[in-house]
């Protein structure tokens, strides 16, 4: 099974924790850097929601085992791109959002909806990019079991 889904919007990226204790507080209080990225992550879990609806009845289960993950960020172009000598011409993507910030972010929303947990991601490709002109920002998200492991390179294997 290969669940694949895109959701519209500009892709925000999973930012630093920080904690601290209020005064008077036994307990401390964990804080995202990135206050957007909560609404970001309810896109992608209703975006795969969506998409996990579509699968027959059966298939609609939590992933148990070893994910492979792909993710493509589509992210806005920025204004100096769009002159003519540009069109048509594919730029590299070197500036902020990280990419892994960004793709944190999305297997962080996608646990509990398609995995147990993100700790089952064990193969993941991602990449970003600037949109075509007039296209919209989204990213690209396609998910299945992944294959049985390999033996290790330079493994011996036994007979019986």
């Amino acid at each position: 099974m290969t669940l694949a889904f895109t959701v519209y919007g500009v892709a925000e990226s999973k930012g630093s924790m920080r904690a601290y204790t209020p005064k008077g507080m036994r307990f401390p209080v964990v804080t995202d850097s990135n206050r957007n990225v909560r609404s970001w992550q309810q896109l992608i879990a209703e975006g795969a929601s969506k998409a996990l609806m579509q699968l027959p009845a059966a298939e609609r289960k939590l992933v148990t085992g070893g994910v492979h993950c792909e993710v493509a960020f589509f992210l806005p172009r920025p204004k100096d791109l769009h002159r003519p000598k540009y069109r048509g011409v594919e730029v590299a993507h070197t500036k902020a959002p990280d990419i892994d910030k960004l793709t944190r972010a999305v297997l962080d929303a996608l646990t509990s909806v398609l995995w147990v947990d993100d700790a089952q991601v064990v193969e993941l490709f991602a990449f970003k990019r600037y949109t075509a002109v007039g296209e919209p920002a989204r990213v690209d998200v396609a998910v299945r079991p992944s294959l049985v492991a390999l033996p290790m390179f330079g493994a011996v294997q036994a007979e019986a």
